[in-house]
């Protein structure tokens, strides 16, 4: 049986890689390149090809500005199955940008860190694996560079996003407050996506006027980080991507010392990680709920819900001991019921919980296997074993779809797969659990 599902998610991965050495998360819904989809993608093919495994990230980097940004999604190909494309988001209006890709002009989680680290991890041939991070990490390196002189507005270590879709989690019900901060025009265009996938499980048509109305903003001033940071009426620090920053900037300082010199890195780094893991407990913590939540910079006040990004942090190593048992427990009462899957994108006691609809309360697989390695670094084994279990039990059951609905008994599909099926990292993560 387990043979047969990771042949399975291999197929998924060759029939998803494409000519030019990326590989897309899913046929027809997301025909380019996104930026931490091909680092968890990277992570299936080094168990079986590690030569494609390294052209994933070697490509993704490639498009990297010269500032250090790395764009969320790389537009290597013509598709008209994708909105919005690269004649709506005009990369080259920034000077620094790509000359030699199209991309969007927004970013999402820093994640290369510890992917580098995990590819060093599998590898067969260790000393092959170190040269060929050592060509690429200093681009990574220069990434996090990027995020902390120009996304930490009160150098405190945190590092603010512009964009819902910075976050990777594009349509999350923490977003409504600032919805209503807002009133953007009304936008004409067709979505491509709702001709892919059943329009109830995607974002409304109000909430993308919302999002093409920031990206506008930011084109007005030709993607400058300081006009963003002034005029953006979304400016938030996420848990995630800053647990997820941490985490990576952990897996460089290893990297580094592990391939020699570079001390002047290594003393950047940690310099900027022990601000970023006491800016993380101090300002996104809330005692009250037990876990760390978003914090909306523009009205200067914490985001009050629960979602598994406040969970994320234990990845990262931020909390002492007392906070990780916490956020197990905080886990557990909220999200753990025995009829659900874990762990659903948002909180599944909440009035905004919805089980299909994408990021406001499906389990995401790339989020489970980051909670199952946090909940294991923190030794609470038990809780990380469900977790993998459920993952794995999601796919078994359904297939590689892009996300699934937590209630194990659902009342309204006779599958608990959504959005868009043959995902790609729902396979290259399944093969990486199977592997370990």
């Amino acid at each position: 049986m387990k043979e047969q599902i990771i042949n399975k998610a291999i197929q998924v991965l060759d029939n998803n890689f494409q000519k030019g050495g990326f590989t897309i998360p899913s046929k027809g819904l997301y025909p380019f390149q996104w930026k931490w989809d091909s680092g968890f993608i990277a992570l299936g093919f080094a168990h079986y090809d590690i030569d494609k495994a390294k052209q994933e990230v070697e490509t993704i980097l490639d498009a990297q500005w010269e500032n250090g940004f790395i764009p969320h999604i790389v537009f290597h190909n013509d598709s008209d199955t994708y909105f919005p494309g690269p004649e709506f988001h005009q990369s080259h209006l920034h000077p620094l940008a790509s000359k030699k890709y199209r991309s969007t002009g927004m970013t999402q989680p820093p994640v290369f860190g510890f992917i580098l680290e995990r590819l060093y991890e599998i590898a067969d041939d260790k000393q092959d694996m170190l040269d060929f991070i050592n060509k690429q990490i200093d681009k990574v390196y220069d990434n996090h560079v990027y995020f902390y002189k120009n996304r930490d507005l009160n150098q405190d270590g945190l590092v603010y996003i512009y964009h819902n879709w910075e976050s990777g989690t594009d349509n999350s019900p923490l977003w409504d407050d600032i919805w209503t901060t807002m009133n953007p025009p009304e936008y004409t265009f067709e979505r491509r996506d709702t001709s892919h996938v059943d329009a109830s499980q995607r974002p409304s048509k109000r909430e993308y006027d919302h999002y093409l109305h920031i990206i506008d903003i930011a084109k007005e001033h030709n993607y400058d980080d300081a006009k963003i940071a002034e005029l953006s009426p979304f400016l938030v620090l996420d848990p995630l991507f800053n647990a997820i920053l941490i985490r990576s900037n952990e897996a460089l300082i290893n990297l580094y010392q592990q391939i020699g010199g570079h001390q002047d890195k290594i003393d950047f780094l940690k310099q900027q990680q022990l601000k970023s893991i006491s800016g993380l407990n101090s300002k996104l913590f809330n005692e009250e709920l037990g876990a760390y939540v978003h914090y909306d910079l523009r009205n200067d006040r914490q985001i009050p819900y629960l979602c598994s990004s406040s969970f994320a942090p234990l990845y990262s190593g931020a909390p002492d001991a007392d906070k990780a048992k916490r956020l197990a427990e905080t886990m557990l009462k909220r999200f753990g019921d025995e009829g659900r899957y874990l762990c659903a994108s948002f909180d599944p006691t909440h009035d905004r919980f919805n089980p299909k609809k994408y990021w406001r309360g499906p389990v995401w697989i790339n989020m489970n296997w980051m909670l199952y390695h946090g909940l294991r670094r923190h030794g609470i084994n038990d809780l990380a074993d469900r977790i993998k279990a459920d993952s794995l039990e999601l796919i078994e059951k359904n297939g590689f779809f892009e996300y699934f609905d937590s209630r194990k008994s659902n009342p309204d599909s006779e599958t608990n797969g959504y959005g868009g099926n043959n995902f790609s990292w729902s396979a290259a993560l399944l093969i990486d659990f199977l592997k370990e």
